[in-house]
């Protein structure tokens, strides 16, 4: 992937088709997020059809089979969510306070924030001084880092309600 990656930022207009013996959800993710457009199993199939997949990457279009898709299509609805425990295994932050980190993370706006979630923004502002005081931290910037680093994904449909899906729903 490491070697996808860089022909993707070096050439990032060129379609590129990945090659592999058989996949998982992980690789399937991986290769979308390095740049790949297509994702050609040569176990699986034959010649034409990896003719077929590069001419339709190079016209622009995604070459992925359904189970992939499915991969790609889980991905999209996942949000980032941060749990954050203290010492004693207790979470540090409220649902609403890492509905609202999940949001930020995903790059919305106090504003846009405050629209999702049908709070005031000086209220979002609010949560955010009080997570960047729970976390140690002292911007945006830090939140997102943080919760790139040490997010978890949960299901988008908890961002609907103040509390989190129990494992009994």
């Amino acid at each position: 992937m490491a070697t996808m990656r860089r022909v993707h930022l070096s050439y990032p207009a060129i379609a590129k088709v990945l090659l592999v013996e058989s996949y998982d959800r992980d690789l399937v993710v991986n290769a979308f997020r390095s740049g790949a457009r297509g994702i050609f199993c040569i176990s699986d199939t034959n010649f034409r059809l990896l003719c077929r997949c590069i001419q339709r990457v190079s016209e622009g279009q995604v070459w992925a089979n359904a189970e992939q898709m499915a991969f790609l299509v889980d991905l999209v609805s996942e949000v980032p969510s941060l749990r954050v425990l203290n010492s004693r295994g207790r979470e540090m932050l409220t649902p609403r306070e890492e509905q609202v980190v999940a949001l930020v993370a995903e790059g919305l706006s106090n504003r846009d924030t405050a629209r999702e979630l049908n709070l005031s923004q000086h209220t979002v502002k609010k949560y955010l001084f009080r997570i960047f005081d729970k976390l140690g931290i002292s911007s945006r910037v830090e939140l997102v880092l943080y919760a790139v680093n040490h997010g978890a994904p949960l299901q988008a449909e908890w961002l609907a309600g103040v509390s989190r899906p129990t494992p009994d729903s």
